[in-house]
């Protein structure tokens, strides 16, 4: 039964990486463009939930209502100043751009938080539990964070497939210059795009912060964990990303049932076994298909 523990366990764990991971497979399933600055804007929605309860005497959930909106403008602006023009450079400089920010984020929380350890209050849920069994105890707030992810992925699949936005951003992501042509403001497309998956990760960093202790270096942990479970699920796939989450956290379970120091190792080779084997899949079937073109 304790191995059932740790999967059940892993699997509520894995809500909070396809939390994480939403935003970054939304990015670059529109732009292409594996922003390296998705864990540390991550963290500032963190922060900026921190600095919500210490100073106007709230709940975490209750700082969501200032956080969340202030999330989409700072990633709406971002795509207009920054990323907009890296896009225009070629495939590598958004790669530079946000590793840039990555850096410039994690020294300016350094600076006006210093480099200690906060964390966010989960409220009373953070202690509430029920008995699934004798041997079997799940925490409420684990259920809560991923029924939210899970409500975030749905909602944004419904918006990708009914709705004008949705339309508009699939059109885009196919060829931009052909939505050009339609009357579709590409631009204006992925600076919506951008701040929706700020937005995304601002609350998953919130709860993240919920769930654990964070510091201005924690963002490399958070993009890493996202960056997994998108290339498991499926890079661009906003299921996939559920499915990679959930992998990616009942291996750290498992690993850690095995013993304490394998839970970030194990998902780790996890993410590498999963890697390699799509490496090797696609080119058993690009080889074939240049063999044939060649003769």
């Amino acid at each position: 039964m304790t191995w059932v523990n740790d999967v059940v366990h892993g699997i509520l764990l894995g809500g909070v990486y396809a939390l994480l991971a939403s935003g970054l497979a939304l990015m670059f399933g529109v732009m292409r463009i594996i922003n390296l600055a998705h864990g540390s804007l991550a963290l500032v929605g963190a922060y900026m939930a921190f600095l919500c309860t210490e100073h106007l005497h709230i709940s975490t959930y209750l700082a969501l209502a200032p956080v969340l909106p202030g999330a989409l403008i700072v990633g709406y602006l971002l795509q207009r100043t920054m990323l907009e023009r890296s896009l225009r450079a070629g495939p590598l400089v958004p790669l530079l751009t946000t590793f840039g920010l990555l850096i410039v984020i994690a020294n300016l929380l350094q600076y006006s938080f210093s480099p200690d350890v906060h964390s966010l209050g989960e409220g009373r849920i953070g202690l509430a539990t029920f008995d699934v069994s004798s041997t079997l105890t799940i925490a409420w707030f684990d259920v809560l964070t991923f029924g939210v992810a899970v409500v975030v992925l749905v909602g944004l699949q419904l918006v990708l497939r009914y709705s004008q936005l949705g339309r508009e951003l699939r059109a885009t992501a196919a060829d931009p210059d052909t939505a050009e042509l339609v009357g579709v403001n590409a631009r204006a497309v992925y600076a919506r795009a951008t701040a929706i998956a700020v937005a995304t990760a601002a609350l998953a960093g919130v709860f993240y912060g919920m769930r654990s202790g964070f510091d201005p270096n924690s963002g490399a942990n958070e993009l890493l964990y996202a960056f997994e479970a998108v290339v498991i699920g499926g890079i661009g796939s906003l299921w996939g990303t559920l499915w990679g989450g959930i992998v990616l956290g009942v291996a750290q379970a498992v690993g850690a049932q095995i013993n304490t120091e394998y839970f970030a190792l194990s998902g780790h080779v996890v993410f590498l076994v999963v890697l390699v084997g799509r490496v090797a899949l696609q080119s058993q079937l690009v080889v074939p298909r240049l063999r044939r073109a060649q003769a």
